[in-house]
């Protein structure tokens, strides 16, 4: 019999303080210690947790917005660093795995920042730094889009996991390559989105794209997004009343956790801070596989073929690196050289005769 983990899962929904990593993180580590009190070994939090989402770029100009742009710069995170290792150390004390999103400064270059996502163990290891491959609409004011070298499933204790940040959990390809290396937990982090159009409703549009995750994959989902808090409200609108309704505008942010049906395991939080909790047993995610197994038998790989280049993409390279391993035969290589030695057989056995 297969020994498939069973463990409670928790979606932290929660607004940051805001702009300020080092509160921030007291803030997730006490959250952290509340959900493991509570049971649950993975505790996944909201997108750019640390030290928060860059609201203005939706409610102001660009050159507006650009000395908010350098007070985020300056709030967010190294990795490695402080922050992260106060993180480590709190996910080592619980036992537990943990996902959290952070805005990143990339080492490389002053001023580049990246929508990252981080996956630690329980051991306190850094098992993932995922980089929002693109970031969408007005976010492309702030950060630098990752590349595919982050795009893994990581062994944990609760099973194969892999993360997607916000409108990552769009992206089909994206999503298949999780899945077509065995991912059966999924962690999603998403924002409130109250700035988003009139018409778009972002708690349907989180559960929408988590729910057909799910039940493409036949895997378990847990979406966890932020929360607009009243010191948000007062940073980004100030005296502007009509900044400050839309910034109370409902059914902005939903958490929760989804089956391999497609359907929530309980009842998801909509807007209110909390912590939404669930029983995960993968043993579940097996029966749905002989309907719809995308990844094995319900897929056509001589038909359909998905290359991912994973890997990391560095600003410049020079003559001196040492020069890449050569790479192997693929599939395709092997096939022609068979065929090769088939015709000089042939051929040889036609100059015997």
């Amino acid at each position: 019999m297969l020994n498939l983990p069973r463990f409670t899962a928790a979606a932290v929904q929660a607004s940051p303080v805001y702009l300020d990593a080092g509160a921030t993180v007291d803030k997730a580590i006490a959250l952290i210690g509340e959900a493991a009190g509570n049971g649950a070994t993975l505790i996944v939090f909201p997108e750019v947790f640390l030290p928060g989402y860059p609201y203005w770029n939706w409610t102001m100009n660009p050159v507006q917005g650009s000395p908010w742009f350098e007070r985020l710069y300056r709030s967010s995170v190294d990795i490695p660093g402080p922050e992260v290792d106060a993180l480590r150390a709190a996910a080592r004390q619980y036992g537990i795995v943990l996902v959290i999103g952070v805005n990143e400064r990339g080492a490389h270059s002053l001023g580049v920042l990246y929508n990252t996502m981080l996956t630690i163990g329980t051991e306190g290891e850094l098992l993932g730094v995922h980089r929002k491959l693109v970031p969408t609409w007005a976010e492309k004011l702030t950060w630098t889009g990752g590349d595919g070298s982050s795009l893994q499933v990581h062994r944990t204790p609760i099973g194969p996991l892999g993360v997607l940040a916000c409108g990552e959990n769009t992206n089909t390809l994206a999503r298949f390559t999780l899945l077509a290396q065995g991912e059966l937990v999924h962690a999603s982090s998403y924002i409130a989105l109250p700035v988003a159009p009139e018409d778009y409703d972002m708690a349907d549009a989180i559960a929408v794209r988590t729910a057909a995750h799910s039940f493409e994959g036949k895997v378990f989902s847990v979406v966890a997004c932020s929360t607009i808090s009243p010191e948000i409200v007062d940073t980004i609108a100030g005296d502007d009343q009509e900044v400050r309704r839309m910034l109370a505008r409902p059914r902005s942010a939903l958490s929760g956790i989804f089956g391999p049906d497609g359907r929530p395991v309980t009842e998801p939080l909509i807007d209110d801070e909390g912590i939404v909790y669930a029983e995960i047993d993968l043993g579940k995610c097996i029966q749905p596989k002989q309907m719809h197994d995308i990844t094995g038998h319900y897929n056509r790989f001589d038909v359909f073929q998905l290359h991912v280049d994973n890997r990391p993409r560095r600003p410049v390279t020079f003559a001196t690196d040492p020069a890449p391993a050569a790479p192997g035969p693929d599939a395709k290589d092997i096939a022609e050289l068979k065929a090769l030695k088939d015709l000089k057989a042939l051929k040889d056995l036609k100059e015997e005769i």
